[in-house]
């Protein structure tokens, strides 16, 4: 027998309808039984998983730590898909933590769970290069696809008998806690191609975001540009606008490194090309970018 488990329906859109989670709508086609508990450790829920009789269970993206009582109830137990190279990237935001982060590499790794989060036997990987402008939707996008694949081969591997564990190092973990609002915080200071790497990796959701005098802005995408700034004199301090002409919006960052705006969205509008933005509003150089508005 198979059982489907995802979140309760929530609210959403302008009328604030209750909607069902994709796998609710998938199992509802299929005909597939379904549990929808507001807490893993809500009672009844391991009974109802155990009464299914289900083999194997697969977790993804669940989001509670399992009590062990659920553990348990499959036959062979519950292994999770979970998108970094562990033991690098536990937690919540691994895609767009290791973007950020600036690495080079990420993929998924099958683990089997345990009660401490993500910190499980690992039973297979796959791994892909990240690319200097990838975003964190492009990479989450891909790694689904692999993630789908290795799923599967991993679970005729424990259906054959061929599944093998190896444990993680725990001294190598590192952790990808969940994303705020307040990450997409951009701090001029930091060399360009970090905030490059911030910018990316909180694609689309939550922005990077700085403020002009006192407006807010998002910033969509952006490209960091090799070497320092041109000339003798002092470097301007981070933040500061540089160029502002035809599809040019640079700003200085840290150690002497600029970046360019690609794409900017005032707060409550559109995304804009930067000659769409430049052409509806004067940024001379010399202004800044700042973390927070100017006192009021």
């Amino acid at each position: 027998m198979v059982l489907a488990v995802t979140r309760p329906d929530r609210p959403r859109g302008r009328g604030q309808r209750l909607q069902p989670s994709p796998v609710k709508a998938s199992a509802l086609d299929r005909g597939i039984p379904l549990l929808q508990p507001e807490r893993a450790r809500e009672p009844g829920f391991a009974a109802g998983l155990a009464a299914s009789g289900a083999d194997l269970g697969v977790v993804v993206a669940y989001g509670q730590i399992l009590p062990d009582e659920v553990l348990a109830a499959p036959r062979h137990g519950i292994i999770n898909v979970h998108a970094s190279l562990l033991p690098r990237y536990r937690g919540a935001a691994p895609i767009q933590r290791a973007v950020i982060a600036g690495e080079r590499e990420t993929g998924v790794t099958m683990i089997r769970l345990v009660r401490e989060m993500d910190a499980g036997p690992m039973l297979a990987s796959t791994s892909r290069r990240i690319g200097d402008n990838e975003t964190g939707a492009d990479i989450e996008r891909e790694l689904a696809a692999m993630g789908a694949d290795l799923l599967l081969d991993t679970v005729r591997a424990i259906a054959a008998g061929r599944a093998r564990e190896r444990p993680q190092d725990h001294a190598l973990a590192t952790y990808a806690p969940r994303l705020t609002r307040e990450d997409g915080r951009i701090d001029w200071t930091r060399p360009a191609r970090t905030v490059h790497d911030l910018v990316r990796g909180l694609h689309p959701w939550p922005p990077a975001f700085t403020f002009l005098d006192a407006s807010r802005y998002l910033i969509r995408r952006t490209m960091p540009h090799a070497g320092s700034l041109p000339g003798r004199g002092p470097a301007p301090p981070p933040g500061t606008v540089v160029e502002a002409r035809g599809d040019r919006l640079r700003v200085a960052c840290g150690e002497g490194s600029v970046l360019s705006i690609l794409e900017i969205q005032p707060e409550g509008r559109r995304a804009l090309a930067t000659r769409d933005f430049l052409a509806g509003r004067r940024v001379p150089p010399g202004a800044v970018f700042r973390p927070s508005p100017p006192p009021a």
